[in-house]
Formats: structure tokens, C-alpha cells, sequence
């Protein structure tokens, strides 16, 4: 038995600066129609750097859809000035950070919500991080403060619920991962 629904029409119910919200009528695999509300939303990226000291930077943020301050890797969508998800993550680190990697290695992709939404995460390691010369402005509303905590403090705080953020939990057991194997070593 098949699983595929098939569209059968659908309406763009709003479309503003980081997202569309589409709503498409649908037929499943066993005749019946539903409906399905569907965000549309730009590539992303998300940045799992790791400094000298095997420290990880989080930036500490307000973030308006869940009403609080979060913790979370550096991250952002892809626009008109990247040609790559590799090009979005060194501006995004820039940006963000104030800092580049000599090290950037792309660790997985994935889609961050796949219940509602398209939008398609690549997930990037950065090591041997240095200031960057040319400090690339960073966007207008976002008001940043960078963290750095060890792995063992990352995972704490996930047990504590302070880190939050779906990515960020992600990456920070990638990093557990790496640690691990022995491919990434802690000092």
C-alpha cells in the first residue's frame, strides 16, 4: 500500500519574510481528502563551533515564538547572497560570532519540522576558530550574547532544560558523538 498523498489543490494564505503558509487540500492513499497546512521556508543552517578550549558557543537570545531567552548554535536561512549552504554557515559564524573557522565540515542535513514545515537544515562542525578581519554586519533585530560551555556543561543543561532548542540538542549530542569515537578529541 502506498503512503503518497496527492495534492489537489492548495492556496498560499500568507506569505511575509521568513515563511509562506500554504494550505493544500489533499487526497490519501485510501480516497479521502483532508487538508494539510504547509510552512514553507528557506535552507537553513546551524553551526556547532568548537573553540580551542573545547568550548562550544550558544547564543543566548529572545526568541518571540516561545516567549523566552534561548540557548542555540549559531544559525540562519540561506538568502540571495549565498551560492551554497557552506557559504551561509562561514557568514552566519562572521556574522553571529565575529569569528572563522579553519576547520568547517558539514556533519548532516535534515528537515527541522517535518510535520508542518520544509525547511532543510545542514548542520556544520567549525574548529580552530580565530576573529575574523572583515566583520560582516549583522541583522538589524537580532540582539546576540555569546556563551561557551563544555560539553559536559552542554549536556547538563539539556538535562536542566535550559538548552531547549531542537538543533542545538542535536548538535550537542553530535559533538558527544564525535567526542566519543575519538574523532574529535577533548581536552
Amino acid at each position: 500500500m502506498t503512503l503518497e498523498e496527492k495534492k489537489v489543490a492548495s492556496k498560499t494564505i500568507f506569505s511575509g519574510h521568513i515563511m509562506t503558509l500554504e494550505v493544500a487540500d489533499v487526497k490519501l492513499p485510501n480516497g479521502k481528502m483532508t487538508t494539510r497546512e504547509i510552512v514553507h521556508h528557506a535552507p537553513a543552517v546551524a553551526i556547532l563551533a568548537i573553540d580551542d578550549q573545547n568550548k562550544m558557543l550558544l547564543m543566548k537570545q529572545w526568541r518571540a515564538a516561545v516567549d523566552q531567552v534561548t540557548l542555540e548554535i549559531p544559525a540562519g536561512k540561506l538568502d540571495d547572497r549565498d551560492d551554497s549552504a557552506l557559504h551561509a554557515a562561514i557568514r552566519e559564524l562572521n556574522e553571529e560570532t565575529r569569528l572563522k573557522a579553519t576547520h568547517l565540515t558539514e556533519a548532516s542535513s535534515f528537515y527541522t519540522s517535518v510535520g508542518f514545515c520544509d525547511e532543510f537544515m545542514t548542520l556544520y562542525v567549525a574548529t580552530g576558530l580565530t576573529a575574523v578581519v572583515n566583520e560582516l554586519p549583522q541583522d538589524d533585530d537580532e540582539n546576540l550574547q555569546v556563551i561557551r560551555v563544555s560539553l559536559d556543561e552542554a549536556l547538563a543543561m539539556i538535562r536542566e532544560q535550559k538548552i531547549i532548542d531542537a538543533k542545538t540538542i542535536m548538535a550537542i549530542y553530535h559533538w558527544q558523538t564525535l567526542v566519543l569515537s575519538g574523532d574529535l578529541n577533548e581536552s
